[in-house]
This record gives structure tokens, C-alpha cells and sequence, in this order.
């Protein structure tokens, strides 16, 4: 009897009600991770070994070198480089991270697009990558961007048959400039941009999203001297313009923007540096009524640019 009063024991009797965490536990958790992000799968653990890979393998240099590798840190900023088509290695997500809506869609678009490694990382591995800035749980790794060399752009004008339309920028510094000025190259049939290799901005991810799109077909070239560059064009027979709020002519006087020719761009508060000035056959303003006393070279080049494919229709 004592035996059977034990086992009877062992049956459950009334319990008290769950609250309701029962019926969440049955809630679904949202979509199933892509197999990259699953602990234990194989292409997760490829993912990581690529991704490894990569960080310890030393950049080649090609003709134009390449830049550095760059980090875009936070939800949105991620987002929008994913939604812009902004060059991606590697999407970093933080372990146990709030599965919202942001992280869902960058996920998405990682996946959507390919290419790009999916890696499930610690919060302090994160806070070390990006020297402790506010990640939210999610980092974009940018690859080098491939620069081209300055005579790869009269090159690609000449295998197509066209005079070189080229814009090259002096002492532009802000990556949203350089940009604009890819995406107005690109509008108006341009054969790309050439930027100094030192204090000069150079196309990182601020530069691409600026771009919409228009970098991934207009190649930027750097140059490690850019007044020797512009020498080298010259001697190719293309003339430099350089825009100057004091130039000599007026734009819509020049005549040499109907054959082969480089548009210089200075920054927006020095302009044009001295030897590159010098180093100019023209330099020409943009008549502005209004009175402003200078234009961003964004502007600037889109202008000039405008009137060079109005003389080549």
C-alpha cells in the first residue's frame, strides 16, 4: 500500500495558471535565419573562415592601389549602405540581438544580394572592431574600393571612340562631394574622376551612397601627384580646365570643352591649389547673377559638365 500510496504521489494535481507564457512559447520567432548565421551548419562555418581569411590577407595593389577597408556602424547606417548597393564583404550581428524590424531588412538585403558574409559575433568583439562606437548590434564591412590609374580614363574614351570628358578634384575632402561628382560624370557621359591619393576624399561608403549607384560603373582613379597627372593628360593632347571664381573666360566662352578635356574642381573655401592653377591651359568662372561667392564642387561639376555634353550632342 506504501508503494502504491508513492506512486500514486507522483501524478499532478491542480496547477496554477501560466500567465499566459505558455501560449508566447508557441508564438513563432520570425523568419529562419539564413544557414550562414546558424551555429553548427556548414556554411556557417565557411562563412567564418572566409571571413578570417580576408581580415588577415594583405590588400594587392593594383594599377590606381586600393583603399582601406571601412566599417558602417549602426542599424539604420546599415540599412541604408545595404539599400544603396554600397560594396559589402561582411555583415556583422551581434549574438542574442533584438530582432527588430531594421534587423530583419538587413538581413534581408544581405541575403537578397549575395556575396556577403552573414557572421554572429559578441557584443565586446563588436565594441573591439569598431573602437567602441554605438553599434546597435549591427556592423557593414566595406571592402577596399579599387581605384583605377588616371590614364585608364583617356584609355576607355579612346577604345570607345569618344573625346575624354574627365573631372578631377583638388583638395576636396568630403566623400559626399565626391559622390556627386561621380553621379553627375555618370549623367552626363563622363569617363570618370581623378582624385588626389592625400588629403582628398576617397570613395568610402559616404561617397558610394552619395553615387546612388552611379559609382559601380564610373571608375575613379587616383593619382599619387595630381599636378603631374594633369601634365600627363596634356602631353596625351586633352586639354585642363580649372574653375575659377577669378578665371579668365567665362564658361559658356570656352570652346574647349567641345573636344578632350579635364575639368579641375577645387574645394569649395581655397579652390584650385597653386601648381594645379599653373598648371591649368584655361581657367575659367561660372557666371553666378546671384552673387554667391562660390559653388561646392558637387555643383560646380555638374554645371560645367552639363554645357561639355550640350556641345556633344
Amino acid at each position: 500500500m506504501a508503494a502504491n500510496n508513492r506512486r500514486m504521489s507522483g501524478k499532478k494535481g491542480a496547477q496554477v495558471g501560466s500567465g499566459g507564457q505558455r501560449r508566447k512559447g508557441l508564438e513563432g520567432k520570425g523568419p529562419t535565419p539564413p544557414a550562414e548565421m546558424r551555429k553548427k551548419h556548414k556554411k556557417n562555418r565557411i562563412a567564418t573562415a572566409k571571413a578570417k581569411q580576408a581580415a588577415r590577407r594583405p590588400a594587392p595593389r593594383g594599377r590606381g592601389g586600393k583603399g582601406t577597408s571601412e566599417m558602417v556602424v549602426g542599424r539604420n547606417p546599415v540599412v541604408e549602405a545595404l539599400r544603396e548597393g554600397v560594396p559589402a564583404s561582411t555583415l556583422y550581428v551581434q549574438q542574442f540581438i533584438d530582432n527588430d524590424e531594421r534587423v530583419r531588412e538587413a538581413l534581408q538585403l544581405a541575403a537578397d544580394r549575395g556575396g556577403i558574409n552573414l557572421m554572429e559575433a559578441p557584443r565586446p568583439e563588436l565594441d573591439r572592431m569598431t573602437n567602441g562606437l554605438n553599434h546597435q548590434g549591427l556592423v557593414l564591412q566595406v571592402p577596399p574600393y579599387e581605384y583605377a590609374h588616371p590614364e585608364d580614363l583617356a584609355a576607355a574614351a579612346a577604345d570607345a571612340g569618344e573625346d575624354p570628358l574627365i573631372v578631377a578634384l583638388d583638395g576636396v575632402t568630403d566623400p559626399r562631394n565626391l559622390g556627386a561628382v561621380v553621379r553627375s560624370v555618370a549623367a552626363f557621359g563622363g569617363h570618370g574622376v581623378v582624385v588626389p591619393e592625400r588629403r582628398a576624399a576617397g570613395m568610402t561608403a559616404g561617397a558610394w551612397k552619395t553615387s546612388a549607384g552611379t559609382a559601380a560603373r564610373t571608375p575613379v582613379a587616383r593619382a599619387t601627384n595630381l599636378t603631374r597627372a594633369l601634365e600627363a593628360y596634356k602631353k596625351a593632347g586633352i586639354v585642363v580646365v580649372g574653375l575659377a571664381a577669378d578665371g579668365e573666360a567665362e564658361l559658356g566662352d570656352l570652346q574647349a570643352l567641345d573636344g578632350p578635356v579635364v575639368i579641375v574642381v577645387g574645394s569649395e573655401g581655397k579652390g584650385l591649389s597653386r601648381l594645379v592653377g599653373e598648371t591649368c591651359d584655361f581657367r575659367v568662372r561660372i557666371p553666378m547673377p546671384g552673387g554667391a561667392e562660390s559653388l561646392n564642387a558637387g555643383v560646380a561639376a555638374g554645371i560645367v559638365l552639363y554645357e561639355a555634353a550640350g556641345r556633344r550632342v
